[in-house]
Protein backbone atom coordinates (compact mmCIF):
# COMPACT_ATOMS: atom_id res chain seq x y z
CA UNK A 1 0.00 0.00 0.00
CA UNK A 2 1.48 3.33 -1.06
CA UNK A 3 1.08 6.49 0.98
CA UNK A 4 0.95 9.80 -0.78
CA UNK A 5 2.84 12.80 0.62
CA UNK A 6 -0.26 14.25 2.34
CA UNK A 7 -0.84 11.12 4.40
CA UNK A 8 2.85 10.89 5.29
CA UNK A 9 2.86 14.50 6.45
CA UNK A 10 -0.22 13.95 8.60
CA UNK A 11 1.39 10.94 10.25
CA UNK A 12 4.61 12.75 11.12
CA UNK A 13 3.17 16.00 12.57
CA UNK A 14 2.27 16.03 16.28
CA UNK A 15 -1.27 16.96 17.23
CA UNK A 16 -2.59 19.07 20.09
CA UNK A 17 -2.20 16.46 22.82
CA UNK A 18 1.32 15.62 21.68
CA UNK A 19 2.34 19.30 21.82
CA UNK A 20 1.05 19.54 25.39
CA UNK A 21 3.10 16.50 26.35
CA UNK A 22 6.18 17.94 24.65
CA UNK A 23 5.79 21.26 26.48
CA UNK A 24 5.35 19.49 29.81
CA UNK A 25 8.44 17.35 29.19
CA UNK A 26 10.48 20.47 28.39
CA UNK A 27 9.23 22.17 31.57
CA UNK A 28 10.15 19.14 33.66
CA UNK A 29 13.58 18.71 32.05
CA UNK A 30 14.71 22.34 31.94
CA UNK A 31 12.63 23.98 34.66
CA UNK A 32 10.92 27.35 34.46
CA UNK A 33 14.12 29.37 34.99
CA UNK A 34 16.15 27.78 32.22
CA UNK A 35 13.55 28.12 29.46
CA UNK A 36 14.04 31.89 28.85
CA UNK A 37 17.81 31.36 28.64
CA UNK A 38 17.27 28.44 26.27
CA UNK A 39 14.94 30.50 24.07
CA UNK A 40 17.39 33.43 24.02
CA UNK A 41 20.10 31.03 22.86
CA UNK A 42 17.85 29.69 20.12
CA UNK A 43 16.99 33.25 19.03
CA UNK A 44 20.65 34.22 18.96
CA UNK A 45 21.49 31.14 16.90
CA UNK A 46 18.71 31.88 14.41
CA UNK A 47 19.87 35.50 14.13
CA UNK A 48 23.47 34.43 13.49
CA UNK A 49 22.32 31.89 10.91
CA UNK A 50 20.25 34.52 9.07
CA UNK A 51 23.16 36.99 9.14
CA UNK A 52 25.52 34.37 7.71
CA UNK A 53 22.95 33.42 5.08
CA UNK A 54 22.50 37.03 3.98
CA UNK A 55 26.29 37.56 3.87
CA UNK A 56 26.75 34.51 1.65
CA UNK A 57 23.90 35.64 -0.61
CA UNK A 58 25.45 39.12 -0.88
CA UNK A 59 28.87 37.69 -1.72
CA UNK A 60 27.38 35.45 -4.42
CA UNK A 61 25.46 38.36 -5.94
CA UNK A 62 28.58 40.56 -5.89
CA UNK A 63 30.60 37.79 -7.53
CA UNK A 64 27.98 37.35 -10.23
CA UNK A 65 27.84 41.11 -10.93
CA UNK A 66 31.66 41.26 -11.08
CA UNK A 67 31.68 38.40 -13.57
CA UNK A 68 29.04 40.15 -15.70
CA UNK A 69 31.08 43.38 -15.64
CA UNK A 70 34.20 41.49 -16.72
CA UNK A 71 32.29 39.74 -19.50
CA UNK A 72 30.83 43.01 -20.85
CA UNK A 73 34.22 44.74 -20.57
CA UNK A 74 35.98 41.96 -22.48
CA UNK A 75 33.35 41.89 -25.27
CA UNK A 76 33.39 45.68 -25.67
CA UNK A 77 37.20 45.81 -25.79
CA UNK A 78 37.36 43.14 -28.54
CA UNK A 79 34.88 44.95 -30.80
CA UNK A 80 36.47 47.43 -33.31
Amino acid sequence: MLLNSNNLLMISMPGGTEWILIVLAVLILFGGRKIPEFMRGIGKGIREFNDAKSNVKKEIEEGMSDKEKQATASTSSTQP
